[in-house]
């Protein structure tokens, strides 16, 4: 099974026939979605297209049921809305990469009269800072100093 977390160009598992019809299913229902913009005439075309997909689950023969397949992807295909309908905080989307998460090392670069109105959580930063420091050359060990740099 291929790992979630891995993007698709770095994952090395091969999908099974059940996994290539379900996201053929997926995609084709997200196309559906983005043709018919009223909500009943989705589902009515939902329907057919879950007919369509019903009428040859039960394909015993790999090299028809692979057949199926490939004319579905070329269906899908000649069939693709010319502007899919993408989800706002997904790649494509209106509000991908909007709230960019600022860098911890950030708070380094803070002036030490801003630090010092936070001495609590600075002073408990820091041990933690020694901490992963410590962590880090116990795992990996302590890094090699160059000269020539």
């Amino acid at each position: 099974m291929a790992n979630p977390l891995l993007p698709k160009h770095l994952q090395t598992a091969v999908k099974t026939h059940a996994q290539k019809v379900c996201s053929l299913y997926k995609r084709a229902l997200r196309n559906a979605m983005s043709t018919y913009d009223d909500r009943w005439l989705y589902r009515y075309h939902a329907t057919l297209l879950r007919a369509k997909f019903d009428q040859h689950k039960d394909e015993k023969d790999l090299r028809k049921a692979k057949m199926y397949l490939e004319e579905g992807e070329k269906e899908l295909y000649d069939n693709l809305h010319y502007q899919p309908r993408k989800f706002a905080y997904s790649p494509g989307g209106i509000n991908y990469g909007r709230s960019v998460t600022v860098p911890d090392f950030v708070l380094d670069l803070w002036h030490p009269l801003e630090k010092a109105r936070y001495p609590e959580y600075f002073a408990r930063r820091e041990l933690r800072k020694q901490e992963y420091i410590e962590r880090w050359e116990k795992k990996y060990g302590k890094p090699i100093e160059h000269d020539d740099y």
